[in-house]
């Protein structure tokens, strides 16, 4: 089948719906299907159509709909939809009404989906190719923390900063934030965080591969975010086989587990604070969040996601739905 995948991250970009997008083409090919990615609809007739973003494809999935109503639209919903978007935007209400199916990332997300359409829902977890040796962090004279986000006001960026502020003096917590600054004024306020701050440094945007070198020689990823449909890091981190502190969102628990013990309230600096100096000092606490990754890492297998595609491309054929 020929397959357009839809998403508004453009070519180079390094945020998650593109890095989600490209993944899923290199499945699709390897299903034996011919994808194609682009950020609007080409208008080309397609076989079918996945669209990343209910809320901002919203316009390419209702003109493939329209066009072809005969043929599978598939719409991923992101965070910013499940957690945000579609309790206002009428747009993207109109999109997953027209759907034949709706992907979304982690189980809890379908509760955020109306009652009405929850039949049309399809968990399919983000996967990631497993590195050789998970988590080489090793010990030495600093506890090594990584944040895989981006600088915008949904991540919080800055609160593991903020956090490590309050650490005690001895800490030895050293922050390494990836991530390209989207809001403005982000780069000048991380810049000035990582001259000011000798416990946080920030490197920008880096290629994906740098990233996750970074958190293999991490002891600890934090995920700060204020919603997540599912992050990226949170399951490169289950490869990893790297602890993680997470703000307690629905893309995290859905992810990890109601009963994970690493996280902390949103927007809470001293809750973070706190964990930071127990995943430092208490073995039985970190400990206990490696345990926690290591048992849901069967989740981020990626012949597990090659098979749900696989599964969902052709009941969506055989109208199944």
């Amino acid at each position: 089948m020929r397959i357009e995948i839809v998403t508004p991250a453009p070519v180079g970009s390094h945020h998650g719906n593109r890095v989600t997008a490209d993944r899923w083409a290199g499945m699709l090919t390897e299903l034996g299907h011919e994808p194609t990615i682009t950020t609007t609809w080409s208008g080309e007739p397609v076989d079918a159509l996945i669209a990343l973003h209910a809320h901002r494809s919203s316009g390419p999935a209702r003109e493939f709909a329209a066009a072809h109503p005969d043929r599978p639209l598939i719409i991923a919903l992101t965070g910013t939809d499940l957690y945000r978007d579609l309790a206002g935007s009428v747009q993207a209400q109109q999109a997953i009404e027209a759907a034949d199916a709706l992907v979304v990332l982690q189980a809890r997300a379908v509760d955020a989906v109306p009652a009405r359409l929850r039949d049309r829902v399809h968990v399919i977890h983000q996967s990631v190719a497993a590195p050789g040796t998970p988590n080489t962090a090793t010990a030495g004279d600093t506890f090594e923390v990584v944040v895989l986000a981006h600088l915008r006001a949904v991540k919080d960026p800055f609160l593991a900063a903020v956090a490590t502020r309050l650490l005690p003096a001895d800490s030895a917590v050293r922050v390494t934030h990836c991530g390209a600054p989207i809001d403005p004024g982000t780069a000048e306020r991380a810049r000035a965080e990582s001259a000011a701050n000798s416990r946080y440094r920030w490197l920008g945007d880096v290629p994906r591969r740098d990233a996750l070198r970074h958190l293999a020689a991490s002891s600890l990823l934090v995920l700060t975010s204020r919603l997540e449909g599912g992050a990226n890091a949170v399951s490169e981190a289950l490869a990893a086989g790297v602890p993680v502190l997470s703000t307690r969102v629905e893309g995290s628990v859905g992810l990890l587990g109601d009963d994970y013990p690493g996280y902390v309230a949103v927007g809470d600096a001293a809750g973070l604070a706190q964990a930071l100096q127990w995943a430092e000092r208490d073995p039985t606490f970190l400990a206990a969040l490696t345990a926690g990754v290591a048992a849901r890492r069967e989740l981020v297998d990626p012949e597990r996601e090659r098979q749900a595609w696989a599964d969902l491309i052709a009941r969506v054929v055989a109208r199944e739905l």
